[in-house]
């Protein structure tokens, strides 16, 4: 198979499993986030780094975000939000993080293939994400995905997050050009 052909497939998986996803859901999730004074994002591994791409789209909209583990993250307090993203919900390091927004009082959000997950059950709000687990991939017949590991997951994060954007942009009646005058410009 080709490389284009590959890509042509990648991108109907990502229909297929964005199509899925539930608006509600979406729009509860888009509500926490512009209801918290401020906004902690984490994941790990590839996961973590879609994570850190939607922490810039938020700080881009003026919220005040900290990606979790930055020597410059502060403490939670109830009036927060922390949002996980973790394909199984079951990432040890994730787990214990919501844990401890929990007894801080924090809402947790959770972005996942598994709601019914540790990390699920210790969530407010959640969106599932339609995808496989890397897990899953590794089992011999797997047949959702033709990608490895988390790839459909991750890129279906990195997309769902990018729509979660649009939704908040107009809730808040904002533009692309509000949101440039807060672009990195040291670079």
């Amino acid at each position: 198979m080709s490389t284009g052909q590959y890509a042509v497939d990648i991108l109907k998986e990502l229909e297929r499993t964005l199509s899925q996803i539930d608006d509600s859901e979406m729009q509860a999730m888009a509500e926490h986030i512009l209801a918290a004074e401020q906004v902690f994002v984490a994941g790990a591994g590839r996961s973590g780094l879609m994570g850190k791409a939607f922490a810039m789209r938020l700080m881009q909209m003026g919220l005040r975000v900290y990606v979790v583990g930055e020597t410059v993250t502060p403490g939670i307090s109830p009036k927060d939000f922390l949002l996980l993203c973790s394909g199984s919900g079951e990432t040890g390091s994730l787990a214990a993080m919501a844990q401890k927004a929990n007894k801080a009082g924090a809402p947790v959000g959770l972005i996942t293939i598994k709601p019914e997950s540790t990390i699920g059950q210790l969530s407010d709000t959640l969106v599932r994400l339609p995808a496989s687990a890397k897990e899953d991939t590794a089992s011999a017949g797997a047949e959702v995905t033709i990608q490895p590991m988390g790839s459909l997951f991750e890129q279906g994060l990195l997309l769902s997050m990018d729509a979660l954007v649009l939704t908040m942009m107009k809730m808040k009646s904002m533009t692309g050009a509000d949101m440039f005058g807060r672009h990195a410009n040291l670079e």
